[in-house]
């Protein structure tokens, strides 16, 4: 810097024997550079008297300033740069009272930018970094200048950080502590001003100033009194504040044990049963379930093969209500499969369930035909299906057979809790369908349908242990009934009124049914405090820039955010979203983006969505009271995410005037014209409605023609030919087989009005008027 500044070479440099001065590098240093390197005799600071007073000096005035400004010691590093700062600013007496600073620069010197150090200040936020109704500006303390970054030097109490701005307003009477907090609204809490300890630099031997950001990124603060650094032989060392409390590991849940969180005073364990109020019902239950498992033939005891282990096993306990209403207790057992190895205890564990679509096209046939809906349960589902492998667990707690403790259960049929469970479970009743003559449908393989004389049908849908059986003979649905419970323990619920927490409406007379999570959507607000919200009229507002800028980027930060819900949230809407609310599709996708690292921008968009859902709870989608035909929509939003810059494509399909499925997600590649983006989104659409027109084929509900609405004609001119070929040769090939769909005569491409096409709603924020429209024309409606 010498050198450069001034244009001279620096030939002589003395300092004390500190091991950085005599290291075998700075020997090196200097000789290459021609510098001779003086060394003081160890012992004695006279000899580098200059350095060494100016060191004492710089150290005294650190104190009376931290003194003045109240400061604590940790902020002493910012107090040595200010110190050094306007010591070069100030009259040196050596150089004929002139100015250090500029005597070195030769440029004059300005004094109206000094401010008392510590004093309070407000540093301003600019309008891109806030919302509308968010403070202009911060409290902050004054800590020091920029001398080779521009603009004032602040600390941030509430982040705990630098920050440096040129927009400050200075109380230079006032310091923080003198500062009051002032009360705020209870939603928001108290803003904590108080001073919170950055990371301290340590002076080392020589009077280098190291940084020490301490373990794991914590402040570290200073013990003990201060020290001149003088001769450069000692060092102000600092140490970790730690708590002195004892760590005691919990001892109500073993290490091998489940953790099972319960709301509605259920006991946890057997040990707990034992000294429960309501014992005598709890130890019926465990009965009750010993009862089947034995009636089921579920294991048998056996000695343990050498080189086996033996499964453990839990009691869970639940008590069934129907609303407020005890119904019954209910004890499970349940293997610890976590202790299952792949191989040997287990080998293929998928297991299907009935696809959300193929619900809602059986429904809106149900609607439109007047068809018979009857809902079954079956009774311990898992506890049906054979075991293909060898599996042990040791005998039930509190069950175990006097004088056989040394024995094992051999399981012969599944347990809950086993990972294989479900598949086995699918087996079976996929073995006992296909016995009774049922076609499984290839569109979805939790579907089966059987056709009668008269062309009568019945079609059962399987959702784990939950089925719905459709048709239009109520005898004949109770004939597949009662086979049913030939060979499962079933329980008959009647008509079906709800399914997966939908709740089932039905006006036969008008030929209409609906879908509504009105249930679910008040618990969700309940369990995020947003009962009492204000209403809003749409998902998403205008105002919400979502992007990863929002994203926290210190630890302080990411903390902050670990005690926010968001993960949490965006799960429950997203269960409600996949359901039966298209109409939030496009929001959820959004606030889904962010799962990884949320920051408080996304929190209050989530928020936002719950709030309309607050005012929307009774929306629900309707089916019937029109033609049995299926009709598509796409759309595409160019460029929509700030981030990527990728598109979104929005997709919606109605049957019997209500929509049975949509999607809203983003591209997979950056599109670089609308024409494109409209384009890949047709071809996802048509993917779509080719398993749609496979599933209803299927069902034995064939029409004429299929059509896919878009709003872009230069999409629709390109999926017939290859015209723009210069424009789009670049697209990806996969998409192309659109083209020869639509040339197939698959499925017909037909042009919409965008003020028509109800996919607008599922690419991009739409005004309320807009929304309420596209939400009609897909048959969503308040019951």
């Amino acid at each position: 810097m010498v050198e450069r500044s001034t244009g001279k070479s620096l030939k002589c440099l003395r300092s004390d024997n500190g091991g950085e001065y005599t290291s075998h590098e700075f020997k090196s240093y200097c000789s290459e550079h021609d510098i001779r390197h003086e060394k003081t005799v160890p012992g004695t600071p006279q000899h580098n008297g200059v350095a060494e007073r100016i060191n004492r000096t710089i150290m005294e005035k650190v104190r009376c300033m931290l003194k003045m400004a109240k400061l604590p010691k940790p902020f002493w590093v910012e107090a040595v740069q200010t110190t050094c700062y306007l010591i070069n600013r100030s009259p040196s007496v050596p150089l004929g009272f002139d100015i250090p600073e500029r005597v070195w620069s030769g440029h004059d010197i300005s004094y109206s930018h000094l401010k008392v150090f510590g004093c309070k200040a407000f540093a301003h936020v600019n309008k891109e970094h806030r919302q509308k109704l968010d403070d202009k500006a911060i409290p902050c303390i004054f800590v020091g200048y920029g001398d080779e970054e521009f603009g004032y030097r602040l600390w941030d109490p509430e982040k705990r950080r630098i920050i440096r701005s040129r927009d400050v307003v200075f109380h230079e009477q006032e310091t923080m502590s003198d500062s009051t907090i002032l009360e705020t609204p209870k939603r928001y809490g108290k803003v904590d001003l108080t001073l919170t300890t950055p990371p301290v630099r340590v002076a080392t031997e020589g009077g280098d100033l190291d940084e020490d950001p301490g373990v794991d990124g914590e402040p570290v603060v200073e013990d003990g009194d201060d020290e001149d650094v003088q001769d450069g032989e000692q060092s102000t060392t600092s140490h970790l504040r730690r708590s002195s409390r004892d760590h005691h590991p919990s001892t109500r849940y073993p290490s091998s044990e489940y953790i099972l969180i319960t709301d509605e005073g259920e006991p946890d364990s057997f040990d707990e049963v034992q000294t429960h109020k309501d014992k005598i019902q709890w130890m019926k239950a465990m009965q009750e379930e010993m009862d089947s498992l034995q009636k089921n033939d579920t294991y048998e005891l056996v000695k343990l093969p050498e080189g086996r282990k033996a499964l453990k096993n839990k009691w869970v306990f639940k008590l069934k209500k129907d609303g407020d209403k005890l119904v019954k207790y209910k004890a499970r057992l349940v293997v610890k499969g976590f202790g299952q190895k792949r191989g040997i205890d287990f080998d293929e564990i998928f297991s299907p369930v009935v696809k959300m679509s193929s619900i809602r096209v059986i429904l809106g046939l149900v609607a439109s035909l007047d068809l018979e809906l009857e809902q079954m349960d079956v009774k311990t589902a898992f506890l049906h299906g054979d075991l293909d492998e060898e599996i042990y667990m040791v005998q039930p707690e509190g069950f175990e057979k006097t004088r056989k403790e040394h024995l094992v259960c051999k399981l012969k049929k599944s347990l809950y809790g086993l990972k294989q469970a479900p598949r086995q479970w699918y087996k079976k009743f996929d073995s006992f369908m296909m016995s009774h003559e049922y076609t499984k449908t290839d569109a979805d393989h939790c579907v089966y349908v059987k056709t009668f004389r008269g062309n009568k049908f019945i079609i059962l849908l399987l959702y784990v242990d939950d089925m719905l059986i459709v048709g239009q003979d109520k005898d004949m649905i109770g004939d597949l009934k009662k086979e049913l419970s030939k060979s499962f323990d079933m329980k008959n619920l009647g008509p079906a009124k709800q399914i997966l927490g939908m709740k089932i409406l039905r006006d036969r007379k008008a030929r209409k049914l609906w879908l509504s999570q009105q249930q679910y959507v008040d618990r969700v607000l309940e369990r995020f405090n947003m009962k009492g919200a204000k209403p809003v009229s749409t998902p998403l507002a205008n105002h919400f820039k979502l992007n990863r800028v929002s994203c926290p980027t210190s630890q302080d930060e990411k903390e902050a955010m670990v005690a926010i819900p968001y993960s949490s949230a965006v799960g429950s809407l997203m269960y409600a979203m996949v359901c039966t609310r298209p109409d939030i599709a496009h929001a959820v996708g959004v606030v889904s983006r962010f799962l990884s690292n949320p920051g408080k921008e996304h929190w209050e968009a989530v928020k936002w969505i719950l709030r309309y859902l607050k005012g929307s709870s009774n929306k629900c989608l309707c089916f019937g009271g029109s033609d049995s035909l299926l009709k598509g929509y796409t759309d595409a939003d160019m460029a929509g995410d700030l981030d990527g810059r990728k598109s979104t494509s929005g997709i919606v399909f109605t049957f019997a005037g209500g929509a049975v499925s949509w999607q809203s997600k983003l591209q997979k590649c950056v599109a670089l014209s609308t024409t494109e983006a409209e384009y890949i989104a047709m071809a996802e659409a048509g993917k779509e409605m080719l398993w749609l027109k496979r599933f209803l084929d299927q069902l034995g509900m064939k029409q004429e023609r299929y059509v896919i609405h878009c709003d872009s004609q230069s999409a629709l001119d390109l999926s017939k030919n290859a015209m723009y070929h210069s424009r789009t040769k670049h697209i990806d090939v996969r998409y192309h087989w659109l083209r020869q769909a639509a040339g197939e005569q698959q499925f017909m491409l037909e042009k919409i009005h965008t003020d028509k096409n109800p996919a607008d709603m599922l690419t991009k924020v739409v005004a309320r008027e807009k929304l309420q429209l596209c939400a009609e024309l897909i048959g969503m409606d308040r019951k």
